[in-house]
């Protein structure tokens, strides 16, 4: 079955969310398959926001491995605690990144990732995996994003 993004033309970053995550919700709704929500998540989020990437990493074997992505090519495993993701993991919490050249340890996956907002998803009490989001502008990410990108994360965590 082919799945149409309704995309809002609004400059405005919350109108945008505002059209988008109710797309999620249905495009997930019925679909049990993880990588397949995952694939099509990762793909509305990088679509109707112009992100430069937006992927998710899995918890696997105590280490972050790269899972369901749009964008250039990325980082194919993150230890604990290590970088933005690793950080977000370790500390169970989203971590906005204004400048990610002023953040300690942080893993260049692409040269032209400048910000970068990162949160987990949570299955029994543990973090499942994390939602990565790099923009190539400085300071692209705030409370709007974390706002509307938890609430892509708490539709994740019902199917997870």
């Amino acid at each position: 079955m082919a799945e149409e993004l309704i995309i809002s033309t609004s400059t405005d970053k919350q109108q945008r969310y505002e059209t988008l995550v109710p797309q999620i919700e249905a495009l997930v709704s019925g679909e049990p398959d993880v990588v397949a929500n995952l694939s099509n998540i990762a793909a509305a989020l990088k679509q109707t926001l112009n992100f430069l990437w937006a992927g998710f990493y899995l918890v696997k074997d105590n280490q972050l491995v790269l899972g369901p992505f749009q964008g250039p090519i990325a980082c194919t495993r993150i230890n604990f605690g290590k970088g933005v993701c690793g950080t977000s993991w370790k500390e169970k919490k989203t971590i906005i990144v204004p400048d990610v050249d002023a953040f300690p340890g942080h893993i260049a996956c692409s040269s032209a990732s400048k910000s970068e907002i990162v949160l987990p998803a949570f299955k029994n009490g543990e973090v499942f995996l994390v939602l990565d989001v790099d923009s190539d502008k400085l300071n692209d990410f705030d409370e709007t994003d974390e706002r509307y990108l938890t609430q892509v994360m708490q539709i994740i965590q019902r199917f997870i």
